[in-house]
This record gives structure tokens, C-alpha cells and sequence, in this order.
């Protein structure tokens, strides 16, 4: 009997791992869909990925990997329990098969929810690098946002949980806020808050997005590099003592004013 079962581990030793597949970096896309998004920006969003995962740069930059794959996931967030998966885990080798993981994100327009929790946006995310079918050489969260942390536990402590886990976390702040009301949430120097507070990890880098016309072409760029790991060539925000919990303290102070983000 315990031959058996030795036999048994034997074989479903290297079964399990031949259902693992081997990939460059497992790239979780974070995007974010609070309230203070409005509409439109979420269109925006949405198309601007799906044009940046089918452009020539990118398809170059996946080719030129070591195993010339990438694993992917897109995920919009919001609060720090809304997570919705937009495109699971996928496979990226061909054109083609980014033609349909940019299919999946278009035909998806769902409407935005409410309050900021990147710290459960991280969370969320590592959960489900550690738990995919994948192995990367790489494993990286690129999150972006329009404003800092305004819930769940604090962005520094869940920075440092997904550090932890060798997992690298690389920033696009949003800031293109505009003079209505939202901007109470945001804040001005949302490019140093991510890169004193959010980003960590070898090569960790933000990418700021100033227009929405520009929105295309940073996420391009920034997908370029992810892919081809050249964080040499990468805009830094300048580094500076921040208060890492200034969107809490934003959102004591104005949530009995409005019922939003």
C-alpha cells in the first residue's frame, strides 16, 4: 500500500507541474473605476488598453522576451472589496491572442463604484498572482488610479505585504482631475504620493498621466517596459517624506459633505 502511494505522489508530482505554465511576467493590470471616474473617463480607460495590448511596440516587446509570452489579467477596482475581473488569467504569445484580450476589455463598460482602496486593490491582486497557473519570470501590479487611498487598511501595509512576496509594483497616476466636485478627493502631487506610497520592487516606476489625450500613449509605454524590464529608461516622480495617509484624512474630513467616491 505505501508503495502505492509513493507511486501515486510520483506521478502527480510533474502532472501538476506540466499544468503550470512558464511566462516572462505575469502583468496584473489594476485599473481603477471609483466613483470619481466619470463616464467617459471610464471609456477612455478601457479603449486605451485595448489599443496599447494590440500595438506594434507591444507585440515587439512580448516577441523579444526570453520565452516570448506574457500572462495577463485585467481587473477594475474600486473600494476595498470591489474587485471585478474583467479578463481572468490569459495567455499572450500571438497578435492574435492580444486581439482578444483586447476584445474582452471593450465589450466591457460596466459602471463605476464607490470610494479608493488601492491597499485592497493590492491585496487582491497578489492573491491572485500567488494563485494563478502561471510562473513568471517576473511578477508585476501595475495599478493606476486617480486618487489616493481612501479605505481598507492602510496603502504602505499592503505595499509591503506584496513586496514581501517578491511581487514588483509600478504606478499610473491619473491626474487629470478636472474643477468639479471630485476633486475635493484627489490631490495635486499624485505622481509623489504613488512613488513615495504605493510603487515598490526592482525597477518600480510611475508613468503620470497630465491629459486624457495622452492617456493611449503612456499606457503603451509603460507596457513596453514592463514587458522588456527596462526600468533604466523610466520617469521617476522625485521622491520626497510624504504623508502616505493623506486620503484618509481627506475622506474624514468631507464625507458627510457628499456621497462620493
Amino acid at each position: 500500500m505505501r508503495v502505492l502511494v509513493l507511486l501515486l505522489a510520483i506521478w502527480a508530482g510533474p502532472m501538476a507541474a506540466q499544468d503550470r505554465v512558464e511566462v516572462d511576467i505575469e502583468l496584473f493590470l489594476a485599473v481603477d473605476v471609483s466613483r470619481s471616474m466619470q463616464p467617459f473617463e471610464l471609456e477612455i480607460q478601457r479603449r486605451g488598453y485595448a489599443a496599447a495590448l494590440t500595438s506594434d511596440e507591444v507585440a515587439g516587446a512580448i516577441a523579444s522576451g526570453l520565452l516570448g509570452r506574457i500572462a495577463i489579467t485585467y481587473v477594475e477596482w474600486a473600494g476595498a472589496y470591489d474587485q471585478r475581473t474583467i479578463v481572468p488569467w490569459t495567455l499572450i504569445a500571438t497578435p492574435q491572442d492580444a486581439a482578444r484580450v483586447a476584445t474582452q476589455i471593450t465589450a466591457n463598460y460596466s459602471d463605476a463604484l464607490r470610494r479608493t482602496s488601492i491597499s485592497g486593490a493590492l491585496a487582491f491582486a497578489a492573491s491572485s498572482i500567488e494563485n494563478n497557473t502561471f510562473d513568471g519570470l517576473r511578477r508585476v501590479i501595475d495599478v493606476s488610479g486617480d486618487g489616493p487611498n481612501n479605505m481598507g487598511e492602510p496603502v504602505t501595509a499592503a505595499r509591503d505585504a506584496v513586496l514581501a512576496q517578491a511581487i514588483t509594483i509600478n504606478g499610473l497616476p491619473l491626474m487629470t482631475q478636472s474643477d468639479d466636485l471630485t476633486s475635493r478627493w484627489n490631490i495635486p502631487d499624485l505622481d509623489a504620493y504613488y512613488t513615495a506610497c504605493v510603487i515598490g520592487g526592482t525597477g518600480a516606476f510611475v508613468v503620470p498621466v497630465y491629459t486624457w489625450t495622452a492617456f493611449e500613449d503612456a499606457v503603451r509605454r509603460k507596457l513596453v517596459l514592463e514587458i522588456a524590464g527596462q526600468p533604466e529608461r523610466i520617469y521617476r516622480a522625485q521622491t520626497r517624506r510624504y504623508n502616505c495617509l493623506i486620503g484618509e484624512e481627506i475622506w474624514e474630513r468631507n464625507r458627510d459633505l457628499f456621497a462620493f467616491p
